[in-house]
């Protein structure tokens, strides 16, 4: 795929989205918009990753945690090296390290090295553990053989590696991978770049090893200006770094301070946010009452008779497809999502299509809210 001068991020994003799905490129979960994209020959293309002399050489690496890059943290596990994943959305942390079963066998470490896997076995990776992190993997939806890269635009992997600068656990010199599909290296304008913005020094795709020997410089720590009140509020441990810097004597103003009287918008975008936004419980939509605005629901069936609801919980983030409440039937091996409307609904139905829970294959269908 080439792109043309004067596009934008969002519409090179949207080029490669819609280009991936109509070639039937993209694989599960799907579609694979506004998603870092899985994709056919994802598990080849990390095959190159143990070939790299920065993978030989390095004990400790980060691996994102999206399904394109399964493989890739499979590896890390094989080799024995330390695997560290940040945490969904920086909600609970940076990252956590993953911690295989002693003996594990290759099929453990596939495990391990799921969605499901990296929530059942690790450990969060704390701020004072003075961890050094040789080597970092991170998702694109668009790279260029120059190193420039493009993700989601949500700015999670952006903000993970200026975390780990602030934290002093990589440097400048540390190398960054990412593993894509072919299609997805394509030209990026130099003008849409920002300071802010990784590069990649390695592109693995299924039939090229890019060695990019990009020389532009990697952010060098947070840029506290580029940061919000609504992201401050959301990712805990940026409080705590803030805290941190705050006392070093940094300068560490937010955006739109000072002065403001309102939260500044968040530089952290999702073109599908709603507000389905967060898990409210058992308790009533305050929706309800109101016929117009009277929310749609999903149910999940076939549950397994152990699943814990932080499960699903958990599976639900992954997919982008959080209910505003969510309703626990645990007895009838089901749930009830209930979701601002029923496009919402038909959205996040669409999404869970062909979700497992361990050896369960849910079942998924469209329902109107009831008061319960």
């Amino acid at each position: 795929m080439e792109t043309q001068e004067g596009v934008s991020k969002q519409s090179i994003r949207e080029r490669i989205w819609d280009y991936m799905e109509s070639h039937d490129i993209a694989d599960f979960p799907r579609p694979v918009h506004h998603r870092i994209p899985n994709f056919k020959g994802a598990s080849h293309a990390a095959e190159h990753f143990p070939h790299l002399h920065a993978f030989s050489v390095a004990r400790t690496i980060k691996v994102n945690p999206d399904a394109p890059q399964r493989n890739a943290r499979f590896l890390v596990l094989e080799s024995k090296k330390t695997l560290l994943v940040p945490t969904p959305r920086l909600r609970t942390g940076l990252f956590n390290k993953i911690t295989p079963p002693p003996g594990a066998t290759k099929d453990i470490l596939r495990r391990c090295a799921t969605s499901q896997g990296v929530r059942n076995f690790s450990v969060p990776v704390g701020l004072d553990s003075s961890v050094r992190v040789d080597l970092v993997v991170v998702g694109s939806v668009a790279v260029s053989e120059k190193g420039w890269r493009i993700g989601k635009g949500e700015g999670y992997a952006d903000l993970e590696y200026a975390m780990m600068v602030s934290m002093g656990a990589v440097h400048e010199g540390t190398p960054v991978v990412t593993i894509v599909h072919d299609c997805q290296v394509v030209d990026i304008p130099e003008a849409l770049l920002e300071d802010h913005d990784l590069t990649v020094d390695y592109i693995l795709t299924p039939t090229r090893v890019i060695t990019t020997g990009c020389a532009r410089p990697k952010p060098t720590g947070i840029m506290w200006s580029k940061v919000s009140c609504e992201m401050l509020t959301k990712i805990p441990v940026l409080r705590s770094l803030r805290e941190r810097e705050k006392r070093a004597g940094k300068d560490v103003a937010l955006q739109a301070e000072p002065g403001s009287q309102q939260p500044a918008p968040s530089t952290v975008r999702r073109p599908q946010d709603r507000p389905q936004a967060g898990f409210r419980g058992r308790s009533h939509s305050p929706l309800q009452g109101t016929d117009t605005q009277l929310a749609a629901t999903v149910c999940v069936g076939n549950l397994p008779y152990n699943t814990r609801v932080r499960e699903l919980k958990g599976a639900l983030q992954e997919l982008g497809a959080v209910p505003l409440r969510l309703t626990w039937q645990g007895p009838q091996h089901r749930a009830i999502l209930h979701y601002t409307d029923s496009a919402a609904a038909q959205q996040a139905a669409s999404l869970l299509q062909g979700l497992r829970l361990g050896a369960n294959a849910l079942r998924v269908s469209l329902g109107q809210q009831r008061d319960m």
